[in-house]
């Protein structure tokens, strides 16, 4: 059984999210009654087309294009989705990258930009909307984190590092928001069939389940979540029986 929180009402960030995870989320938000900004970098169209679905539904979406480990551009960012649907109260910061380096192949360069995109992102998009948060005394924020983040992983140590870091900021801002009626939270799927992994049936043989996860299947941890007023500063762990905590 999925229970899902009601969020009309309610206006939602998703970065990254013109497909895969990011995709599933939003629609998966919309259909819980919030208003979805679907942010993307590069891919306008996919973005549109999520946004597409959403309103075919009778959802309120926008797309909005943003790199998200630039303030300048953040900032911009949050100022058109508040225009457009609302002040923003609910964060899904899934933007990131996967450069699959080994340790002697990784350069300064990929390395720091792995850490822009997928952990100072997290950073900026959380404090650009912290304002409207403290103002109604509410706010949900969720990080897509991975399993990388305490194993090894395949695609190198940068991307542990970004994935690592990302749960400790979930930790850190936990702590210091949860009295003022805002929790965080992250998630952290490993071996979820998307677009980057789809075609890759040697992966399951690892997972105990016996198929790999589902783009849906992380969008009902999102929601379950956002509808916990008692649980902030938590990883949940999405892996099919890999490991547990």
């Amino acid at each position: 059984m999925t229970v899902t929180p009601d969020l009309n009402g309610h206006v939602a960030l998703v970065t990254g999210g013109s497909r895969g995870i990011g995709a599933a989320i939003a629609i998966a938000l919309s259909e819980a009654g919030a208003a979805v900004a679907v942010n993307y970098r590069e891919r306008a169209a996919d973005a549109d087309a999520v946004v597409t679905k959403i309103k075919d539904k009778g959802g309120r979406a926008i797309a909005v294009a943003a790199d998200v480990s630039q303030g300048t551009a953040v900032a911009a960012m949050v100022k058109q989705a508040a225009a457009a649907l609302g002040p923003i109260d609910i964060l899904i910061n899934n933007a990131g990258m996967a450069i699959v380096r080994g340790v002697d192949d990784l350069t300064e360069a990929e390395f720091d930009l792995t850490i822009a995109v997928n952990l100072k992102s997290a950073f900026l998009c959380t404090q650009a909307v912290l304002p409207a948060m403290r103002a109604k005394k509410w706010g949900r924020i969720v990080n897509i984190s991975s399993g990388a983040a305490r194993g090894a992983g395949a695609i190198g140590v940068h991307y542990n590092a970004s994935k690592a870091g990302m749960e400790g900021l979930t930790r850190g801002y936990a702590a210091r928001l949860v009295k003022e009626g805002i929790t965080v939270n992250a998630v952290a799927p490993s071996l979820i069939e998307t677009d980057m992994m789809r075609g890759r049936t040697d992966l399951a043989a690892r997972i105990p389940l016996g198929r790999m996860g589902q783009a849906d299947e992380v969008a009902q941890s999102v929601l379950m979540l956002l509808g916990n007023d008692y649980m902030t500063g938590q990883t949940v762990h999405l892996n099919g029986g890999m490991s547990f905590n």
